[in-house]
């Protein structure tokens, strides 16, 4: 179905700081991202704090540094609801005034009790109420010291419907949500009814958010409406499940997204990885961060339940190591490199990511592979010399030594003087290649010898042979 969209679409981001961004809330943040970005509108970051005893700035931090690492800065924001309390307040003031809300004096154990009243009669448990007021209708009297919670005073007939952009119509019908609490005795707003005020005054267009929200949506239009504001349409996006087919959890890795970072994962990767958990466009699995904003809609969002897939993962991010130019590839590895103690100066390194990289799923598994070249030289262990330095294939080495001086050192140079070796001695390649492994890289594996050789450079390569 074609939408009609406003002449600027703001979407916003608004996680709660009580965490480090995980890998369902950075999707989140990029579908509302890339929809903002396609439509060239405007994305919002918003920090939802009001949990002040669990909410932190080492949070607030992380979610930050986990979107920029992302490439997911926001036009506007970061905003903080507790700087916002001035204007919340001045809301609860004008609906209380305008009548849209109320105060209610009943205490947390009254209400439960008129809950399980009403489980008892079959009904649905519910505040029934006691202070709402109405017309002809006289409240009882208010409990002497008790401090009063705002209730918001919900329609009572009718239903609260919308065109959600991923699930379709929803609708519920408006004697199953009673009169909302939307601010507690000591006068701090709710979360339902923060979100409606942020909503209203940033002039979100379009909420992208998870489905575990759907049951708050029809309290928040209420409550918009109430306040005479125009709704944003509303998408509600499936949650992520682990291979098991459980819902995802930190033993499936959903840890903090910056995590990724640490194992070596590209930010470009972890973007497509990302939007195509729950997203996409005919059958591509690999696109760029451009690509996605030029094709990114909500009409081919996914109205089912994503998987988490970390070999799928380890593919893609293999794809995007292969095709970055070895020189930024370089700028990526190198602190890797230094973190392990090698230098990252000791070799050509570029050359030798270019060597590497087809075999690397990961940054951290290259900058493995790159301390072949970047640490310290570590003779082979005496199990490994005595399989394969045996007196034949020192004999063969030192033949491979002697005629080394005079030649080319290159990868071609080098494979050419193996060949002539072989065929002056009639051996297979086992026989050179595995013990000039060992002699020279203390290793019975590598890749290509002719190359490994070349980047180690002659004078390395006949110090270690005539070390043996």
């Amino acid at each position: 179905m074609t939408r009609q969209t406003p002449s600027v679409v703001r979407t916003r981001f608004a996680p709660s700081p009580t965490g480090f961004l995980h890998l369902g809330g950075a999707r989140t943040a990029l579908f509302s991202w890339a929809y903002a970005r396609h439509h060239r509108g405007v994305f919002v970051l918003r920090i939802e704090d009001t949990d002040v005893e669990r909410s932190s700035q080492q949070a607030v931090d992380a979610i930050i540094d986990s979107m920029a690492w992302l490439g997911m800065q926001p036009d506007e924001g970061p905003f903080y609801q507790m700087q916002r309390m001035d204007r919340y307040r001045a809301v609860l003031a004008g609906m209380l005034q305008a009548g849209t809300a109320y105060h209610c004096y009943c205490s947390p154990e009254e209400v439960e009790a008129m809950r399980e009243a009403a489980r008892a009669r079959g009904d649905k448990p519910r505040y029934d109420g006691t202070w709402r007021p109405e017309p002809g209708k006289v409240l009882p009297p208010i409990p002497e010291g008790r401090k009063p919670v705002i209730r918001f005073k919900n329609p009572q007939g009718g239903a609260t419907a919308w065109n959600d952009l991923i699930k379709g119509p929803i609708s519920f019908d408006n004697t199953e949500l009673d009169d909302l609490i939307i601010a507690r005795p000591d006068g701090t707003p709710t979360y339902n009814f923060c979100v409606v005020v942020d909503d209203m005054d940033m002039r979100i267009t379009h909420v992208l958010r998870g489905d575990d929200h759907v049951n708050n949506t029809p309290r928040q239009i209420n409550i918009l409406r109430a306040l005479g504001a125009t709704l944003p349409e509303y998408g509600h996006v499936p949650m992520i499940l682990g291979p098991d087919g459980q819902k995802l959890s930190k033993r499936h890795g959903a840890v903090n997204v910056m995590e990724y970072d640490k194992q070596g994962y590209l930010p470009e990767a972890m973007v497509n990885y990302l939007a195509r958990l729950g997203w996409s466009h005919g059958d591509d699995e690999l696109f760029t961060r451009e690509q996605l904003v030029q094709w990114f809609d909500a009409d081919h969002l996914s109205k089912s339940a994503s998987q988490w897939d970390p070999k799928k993962l380890n593919w893609v991010n293999a794809h995007y190591i292969r095709q970055m130019p070895e020189t930024e590839l370089a700028e990526r590895v190198a602190p890797r490199i230094a973190a392990r103690g090698g230098n990252p100066q000791a070799v050509d390194l570029p050359a030798a990511l270019a060597l590497l990289k087809d075999r690397a799923e990961t940054l951290e598994q290259l900058a493995d592979g790159a301390m072949l070249f970047c640490a310290p030289y570590q003779s082979a262990s005496a199990e490994l010399a005595e399989q394969h330095l045996t007196p034949a294939a020192r004999e063969v080495l030192a033949a491979f030594a002697a005629q080394a001086q005079n030649t080319e050192w290159t990868k071609e140079g080098i494979a050419a003087l193996i060949k002539t070796v072989l065929a002056e001695r009639g051996l297979k390649m086992p026989q050179l290649a595995i013990p000039l492994r060992v002699a020279v890289t203390g290793r019975a594996q590598t890749p290509a010898v002719d190359a490994v050789l070349a980047l180690l450079g002659k004078q390395a390569v006949l110090a270690r042979l005539e070390a043996i």
